[in-house]
């Protein structure tokens, strides 16, 4: 079995992991193999990344270590149970489809000693940026996930955890993406609402953000340190903040993370 990397599935994920493989030289672009049914994205990724793409499913199980699965949820079921017969012992099977625990997989495909890693990861993967967090089962050995782990620092940060912690993983950094949008979606409207054109307020938001998340990651310091830093006695931030406290921000934060975790795991049940 050579040393190749399979995806099943041309998507922006699988764009994204091919995109940060290649750049950081993990992987060579005559060494990832791609199957996707859609001929556009196959021309796409072939002429982008000089990578060698498929219609059918076969050459990656035939020919790669290590195949990552990067299908929708609700359309894994009918892919494994197409390739179950294929999936050899010495093959790890990577993941990235939300909501479906490792025995999901295992039972699809029919064979317990099967390596299955599942993969959390978010939308900024797709500009390197991303936030993942992978789950083996006991057939993965620490080589095994480690080369995993670092198709996914490829891209952005990485941790390993049980598998029990997947579900809060996807309420947090899975869908938080979402969250922090909608957050600034409010910060550009705000602006707009006091006066500033669209444009300004949606630069002067996008840099405060960013701004504010690399201070927080280069300083060390804890968001509740910092924040004390802008808040003057007396001045405008803790007035703001003020109000942030009366309409309880904190806890409505918790709350959307709680219902996200939660709806991860009624997905992962059904």
């Amino acid at each position: 079995m050579s040393q190749q990397i399979g995806f099943i599935g041309g998507g922006q994920m699988a764009e994204a992991l091919i995109k940060g493989i290649i750049a950081s030289g993990l992987y060579k672009s005559e060494d990832v193999l791609i199957s996707e049914p859609n001929e556009s994205r196959r021309d796409h990724l072939e002429t982008t990344y000089s990578v060698k793409a498929f219609y059918s499913n076969l050459p990656i199980f035939e020919n790669c270590k290590i195949i990552i699965l990067a299908v929708k949820p609700q359309t894994m079921g009918g892919l494994l149970e197409e390739c179950k017969d294929r999936v050899q012992t010495q093959q790890i099977i990577v993941s990235v489809a939300a909501g479906l625990p490792i025995s999901f997989y295992l039972n699809h495909i029919g064979k317990p000693d099967t390596k299955i890693i599942r993969v959390m990861p978010n939308t900024p993967a797709l500009v390197m940026e991303g936030a993942s967090a992978l789950s083996r089962n006991k057939n993965v050995t620490d080589e095994e996930l480690r080369a995993a782990e670092e198709i996914f620092l490829a891209v952005g940060e990485a941790v390993i955890l049980d598998e029990v912690h997947l579900d809060a993983v996807t309420g947090l950094s899975g869908s938080g993406p979402a969250y922090v949008f909608s957050f600034v979606e409010a910060l550009i409207d705000a602006g707009v609402k006091s006066g500033l054109t669209r444009a300004v307020s949606e630069k002067l938001a996008l840099q405060t953000v960013s701004g504010s998340v690399k201070l927080l990651k280069e300083s060390g310091e804890h968001p509740a340190s910092l924040r004390g830093k802008v808040t003057s006695p007396g001045g405008t931030a803790i007035t703001a903040l003020h109000v942030l406290e009366k309409v309880g921000f904190h806890g409505i934060i918790m709350d959307i993370v709680e219902s996200a975790v939660n709806r991860s795991k009624e997905l992962g049940k059904s």
